[in-house]
């Protein structure tokens, strides 16, 4: 591999690092002028003086249910719908706003390839004058927004063609003749397999962007078997690009534009390198400076440079949650939404949600005690999961004092090999 987006990505480690903390003192100073949450949260720090990386791990982490709970607090009063921590409101500095599960909403500002997936997207063999098939959601959650900017700024051009519709998706494959596929590696899989029913041949995609769900070797083998090579990119609506994977397939390659630190789960302590922690990720987008945000996703740093020649950190990748929000069919669910089902019911006495099932074809059993066997209550609160997480899923009813004594509220039981 010869080829990289641009020169940051084979600079000396010193020079990287000296960069990025450089940046870091001027976002905190930023987030503390222009961020109102971060005037609160980083209230007596002295910006000038976070300059090395022991400064940083001595900030507060914030992680994903402050954020909800300032965002919405401020909506109640009137004072905005980001809860202090975006720089920019409505008009022309901010094009779109996107809304996660929770619900979560988050800004999208005018730089060019905003969420930086661009990097990721070379990395994955995208090049200019390539047409790319978009499959992720336009609706509500950012995701098809992050990539086709970032397909854009490449000099692609875009099928919008989102989630669903898998006939119509192979057509517009099999009448368009794109050279990669961007979404999740479950859909990929179900257009292939719709695809090869109808008897119909896609001999122009060869590569993929996949992401939003975990990517095992056996779905990137059964890929590649199709003449598919699929690379994966980790990110998040908050943060934009975290890490990706790079033609060495040894790890994802951290992001330029995001400083990443490894924590104990439940502290804001680093943790050795090499040990599997809780990624916390600090970024230098000034229109949404989050500093030290807890992702709540599991990981560790893999030692020595990529093969490629890209110098910067590698991560081993995604290797579960630090908390119980979990992803299935590529939307988070939170624990706060299996409560808000159970609180709607008062039959419910406990409710744990289970999600299992080999990737590509989650299944989620939202388990309920109660004295209650009725088949009209299990249809109720299946339709009520569906409204709140906007999934589908079955329920089980069992007796009551049956379900483990473990604080649990969402079981991730899926196997991952």
């Amino acid at each position: 591999m010869t080829e990289f987006y641009d020169a940051l990505e084979t600079r000396p480690p010193e020079e990287r690092e000296a960069a990025h903390m450089a940046a870091l003192a001027r976002q905190v100073a930023h987030a503390q002028q222009h961020a109102s949450a971060f005037a609160h949260i980083l209230q007596g720090v002295d910006a000038s003086r976070i300059t090395s990386r022991e400064a940083l791990a001595a900030l507060p982490v914030t992680r994903k249910s402050e954020l909800h709970e300032r965002q919405h607090v401020a909506r109640a009063a009137g004072a905005g719908a980001f809860g202090g921590f975006a720089t920019q409101g409505w008009g022309a500095r901010m094009p779109r706003v996107f809304a996660s599960p929770g619900p979560i909403y988050e800004p999208e500002g005018t730089a060019r390839d905003y969420w930086r997936m661009a990097r990721a997207l070379f990395a994955a063999g995208f090049r200019q004058g390539e047409l790319v098939h978009n499959c992720f959601s336009y609706h509500f959650v950012p995701a098809g927004s992050m990539m086709e900017t970032a397909a854009h700024a490449l000099g692609c051009t875009v099928f919008p063609g989102g989630t669903g519709q898998t006939e119509q998706q192979v057509q517009a494959m099999a009448d368009l003749r794109p050279a990669g596929y961007i979404g999740t590696p479950s859909f990929l899989k179900i257009i292939l397999e719709k695809a090869a029913e109808m008897g119909v041949k896609l001999p122009s995609l060869t590569k993929a962007m996949v992401s939003a769900e975990a990517f095992p070797p056996s779905l990137r083998q059964w890929l590649g078997e199709r003449g598919v090579h699929g690379y994966q990119s980790y990110g998040t609506a908050d943060l934009g690009l975290i890490a990706y994977e790079t033609a060495a397939r040894e790890g994802l390659v951290l992001d330029e534009g995001v400083i990443v630190e490894i924590v104990r789960p439940g502290t804001g302590d680093p943790v050795p390198e090499g040990e599997v922690g809780e990624l916390v990720v600090t970024t230098l987008n000034p229109d949404y400076p989050l500093i030290r945000f807890a992702t709540g996703d599991l990981s560790a740093v893999l030692p020595g440079p990529c093969p490629t020649g890209r110098t910067a950190t590698r991560i081993r990748g995604w290797m579960g949650r630090a908390d119980q929000t979990t992803k299935v069919r590529g939307m988070f669910v939170h624990p706060e939404q299996v409560a808000q089902v159970a609180k709607r019911f008062p039959q419910v006495l406990k409710a744990r949600l289970v999600v299992s099932g080999e990737m590509g074809a989650d299944v989620m059993t939202l388990q309920v005690e109660t004295r209650e066997t009725a088949s009209g209550l299990a249809d109720q609160l299946a339709a009520c999961l569906r409204e709140v997480t906007k999934l589908r899923g079955e329920v089980a009813m069992v007796a009551p004092a049956s379900l483990p004594n473990d604080g649990k509220v969402i079981e991730d039981a899926r196997s991952y090999t």
